[in-house]
């Protein structure tokens, strides 16, 4: 199948990358010139484990290829649309790229082509898509709701090898056709393919989403009772994740969760009950519990010196909103980057990935440097914050960290450690929902 892919961030370039792997020749398209000649050569953009290696091979064999001209993409059999939807100031999805595309594929099509919204858009975006093209032509065309479900640092696995495939499509033509596209991927489970209609397929994404932050944002909040009534949230996690009806999923307590889907799309959600005059009061709570949640560690830092902040250099371990990916939207780690050096912390910041996102977001931040080994991070330091839960941190020379910080003292915002055993080294631990250890 031929297939075209407007937009090569992190949904499209995984999206198109994936199908081309199964045989299909990808065409994918970016306004930007830049990107698209680093893509020609083989540079990714983004960090995501597998996909340079898997883009490589494609580009190899003849499979992808990259342009800046929609045109180029239009006699394909399917077009699939990965575009951003910035969360505007009231909450609501920005669709002004989506419907911008649209517009430009109403003016020059040719020929019947299905059009795919695969980006996390609002109930309703794929008739308004539909109506937007239909204004500038008479040609044949269906627009279908694809939503995607990828996990950053999983994206590659989680594309060819899907948990399900959402199609929401009133035409039978369309749904036949994404049936095929999709069939090598449920071959041996077909099941896993649903079929909706538009709307359905569109609000699956966004209930989806909702109801995983909202998992985060109760187990933090318990975190909070656990610490004030001298439990442990590790103990009450493992305890209520046994239950079947439960599950373990999404009950790890944090600093608060970030990217680029759980904000933007718990806020989107909230947005379009409120446009219904409905208010989900769960979900705004949850928007709300996350929002104090980033705060969460910074007046950890402030509690243990005493509001005497001023001078003080701290060590930050993790930038990323998560591991194994380049991503700082809405990472705790820049919660804890403003609030900490606002109040005239020095901050010496290490991650494995996120390094150069956040030293061009903070340019201007005198007070923020940045490292390359791990170890570096903590040297002189008054304490050690860890903000994100890299493999690497996970079994640290905790001799080796004592010697090189001023202060034996770590606030860890990913309970990686056994409290007992760090307490053994002689260090102040605390971390999110236990006992403080305190050496």
């Amino acid at each position: 199948m031929k297939i075209g892919v407007v937009g090569t961030g992190y949904v499209g370039l995984v999206s198109g990358t994936c199908l081309a792997e199964m045989g299909n020749d990808v065409v994918c398209v970016d306004i930007d010139e830049g990107k698209i000649n680093s893509l020609k050569k083989g540079k990714v953009p983004i960090y995501e484990p597998g996909l340079e290696d898997l883009l490589l091979q494609n580009i190899a064999e003849g499979r992808m290829s990259f342009t800046t001209k929609l045109a180029d993409a239009l006699d394909c059999q399917v077009l699939f649309l990965a575009l951003p939807t910035p969360a505007g100031e009231d909450g609501s999805a920005d669709l002004r790229y989506i419907l911008g595309v649209a517009e430009e594929i109403g003016k020059q099509l040719a020929g019947y082509i299905v059009i795919i919204d695969k980006s996390t858009v609002p109930v309703g975006t794929a008739k308004k898509v539909a109506e937007t093209i239909a204004k500038h032509t008479d040609r044949g065309f269906d627009v279908v709701s694809n939503p995607e479900f990828l996990r950053e640092g999983h994206a590659v696995e989680d594309f060819l090898n899907p948990e399900r495939i959402v199609i929401g499509s009133s035409s039978t033509r369309a749904t036949k056709l994404m049936q095929e596209l999709y069939s090598p991927f449920v071959r041996e489970t077909p099941g896993k393919l649903i079929v909706t209609d538009e709307a359905s397929a569109e609000m699956i994404k966004y209930a989806a989403n909702a109801m995983l932050a909202a998992r985060i944002s109760f187990v933090n909040e318990l975190s909070q009772l656990c610490e004030a009534v001298g439990a442990d949230i590790e103990m009450v996690r493992r305890g209520m994740g046994s239950d079947e009806r439960i599950g373990p999923a999404f009950l790890y307590p944090g600093p608060g969760y970030g990217g680029s889907c759980f904000p933007k799309d718990t806020q989107a959600l909230a947005h379009m009950a409120k446009e219904q005059g409905l208010e989900l009061s769960i979900v705004q709570s949850t928007i709300d519990a996350n929002s104090r949640q980033k705060q969460v560690l910074p007046n950890k830092v402030r509690n243990y010196f005493k509001d005497d902040l001023k001078g003080k250099t701290l060590a930050l371990w993790g930038l990323a909103f998560k591991n194994d990916t380049d991503d700082i939207r809405e990472s705790p780690a820049l919660a804890i980057i403003e609030a900490l050096t606002k109040e005239g912390c020095n901050i010496v910041a290490y991650d494995p990935q996120a390094t150069d996102n956040v030293a061009q977001k903070y340019q201007e931040n005198k007070q923020l440097s940045f490292v390359h080994n791990m170890y570096d991070a903590p040297k002189d330091a008054d304490a050690l914050i860890i903000a994100t839960e890299w493999k690497e941190f996970f079994a640290p020379d905790f001799e080796r960290i004592k010697k090189l910080l001023k202060n034996p003292v770590i606030f860890d915002g990913r309970n990686l450690y056994d409290p007992s055993e760090v307490g053994g080294y002689g260090f102040y631990y605390e971390c999110i929902g236990r006992k403080i250890v305190t050496g």
